[in-house]
């Protein structure tokens, strides 16, 4: 279900027009410590690929994570020399930290990062990007898990990189298949609403990034990549792994008590004006179905555990009375939460004055049930009770699915969802874009950034 106004979600996945020349279209950012002998290497090889390949205006934004060797004055040397290179200088360490910062200021409408030493093959750079400017996807990632990837690593990368993931896929339930690769690419308008729930400032930061996106229902494209591992990389990996273990028992947390807004990165339903005017269509009448009998199963064997427990001290009415009280709160906030989608603490005390009153229904099913087995033998077996028990119970799951489905958790969006406006074109230069951010960083922008390529601009 979804709560907020239309003018509260993203606006509809719009391919870039071919003629886009307002801003550089992709802003490559590459976030750098202590990497003076790599830095120079890399930027220029990146741009050469870039200005051979790319079809539309670039970017490429060096981030220095406060580096402490020659790397931010090979940076500066670099942005002067290169019109399309850009130096973010922040005084704090911390991948997550740069790509938030520097993300958030730019102004291009596909943001993208890569790692220095450039492990990823730059023939998957614009497979990656290419589905963010069709305005088919909301994130792409480059895989090196997929089957048609190939990878030259040794086995303890091996074997960390997999055992990370089989264990983001076994307790936050992610799909996405490598959430390590330092290879990846967000719409702008997506980073602008996603990135501010995004907490974490280090190695964690597009892990965290990724699996709300995916909560959240946004497209997240994979991309196979050729990947050789880099010998000398200066990632601590015992200190990684348990920090990004911290960050994923943080973020499971969050998203078991519904304490994140995802309902905010909500997407209309597809790009076709006929598809923003669907009138009287379930949703996700299925995954409900599914997700209620599941639930209800699970409060079933609860309610039976509780009416055994309170029929040794009282009566069967009261046991009866007793059981379907404390069930009954478990499972609106169960289906609140698991089977209708609902997150936060919105509403949450009617959703539960609503289900006390399916709760009213399912008590005189059951306790008229156990009134007509009473008159009907004076003292029936308690095996006879369970089942007259369950049979009322399975009587009343079907209304309170519909009672739950229509009333209680009912979508509150008018019958004809309009789309919202479309976000007008940022314009201004990212010359400034350090001043409406963060005074900790420095910008030595590029000198203009709406001319076309030409290679002999690199000097």
């Amino acid at each position: 279900m979804r709560t907020d106004s239309p003018s509260d979600v993203l606006p509809s996945r719009d391919h870039l027009p071919a003629t886009w020349r307002a801003v550089p279209v992709l802003d490559v950012v590459i976030p750098v410590f202590d990497e003076e002998k790599d830095l120079g290497p890399c930027v220029l090889r990146l741009h050469g690929h870039l200005t051979r390949t790319f079809p539309y205006p670039f970017r490429i934004t060096v981030a220095d994570n406060a580096s402490t060797d020659r790397t931010p004055q090979v940076a500066a040397e670099l942005a002067d020399s290169v019109r399309e290179v850009r130096h973010v200088r922040l005084d704090q360490k911390g991948r997550g930290r740069a790509l938030r910062a520097v993300w958030s200021a730019s102004d291009a409408p596909v943001l993208a990062y890569m790692d220095v030493d450039l492990s990823t093959d730059l023939n998957a750079l614009l497979p990656l990007v290419a589905p963010l400017i069709s305005g088919h996807s909301d994130l792409a990632i480059g895989s090196r898990l997929a089957r048609s990837s190939r990878v030259v690593r040794g086995p303890k990368r091996e074997f960390i990189s997999r055992a990370y993931n089989l264990i983001l896929r076994g307790s936050l339930h992610a799909r996405f298949s490598d959430a390590q690769c330092g290879f990846k690419a967000i719409r702008g308008d997506v980073a602008r609403v996603l990135l501010p729930l995004v907490e974490d400032t280090g190695w964690f930061f597009d892990t965290e990034m990724l699996v709300l996106a995916e909560r959240a229902g946004l497209r997240i494209h994979e991309v196979p990549v050729d990947w050789v591992d880099d010998p000398d990389s200066t990632v601590h990996l015992v200190r990684t792994a348990t920090d990004d273990l911290k960050g994923v028992w943080r973020v499971g947390r969050a998203l078991a008590v519904g304490a994140l807004p995802l309902d905010r990165l909500s997407r209309p339903f597809g790009d076709d004006p006929r598809d923003r005017q669907l009138t009287g269509v379930p949703g996700g009448l299925a995954r409900q179905l599914v997700g209620f009998c599941a639930v209800g199963a699970l409060s079933t064997l609860f309610y039976l555990l509780l009416y055994s427990g309170f029929r040794t001290f009282t009566g069967s009415q009261a046991a009866n009375a007793l059981a379907l009280l404390v069930s009954a709160v478990a499972n609106t906030a169960a289906n609140r939460r698991l089977t209708f989608g609902v997150r936060g603490r919105d509403r949450a005390v009617r959703h539960q004055a609503q289900g006390l009153v399916v709760f009213g229904i399912g008590l005189a099913l059951t306790s008229g049930s156990l009134a007509a087995l009473g008159a009907a033998s004076d003292d029936p077996a308690h095996s006879t009770e369970l089942a007259v028990l369950v049979a009322a119970n399975l009587a009343a799951t079907v209304l309170r699915f519909l009672l739950l489905r229509a009333w209680v958790f009912a979508d509150r969006r008018p019958d004809t969802v309009s789309a919202p406006a479309p976000t007008p074109t940022p314009t201004h230069d990212i010359t400034h874009a350090h001043d409406l951010q963060n005074p900790a960083y420095h910008l030595s922008a590029p000198r203009d950034m709406t001319a076309p390529h030409d290679p002999r601009n690199a000097r």
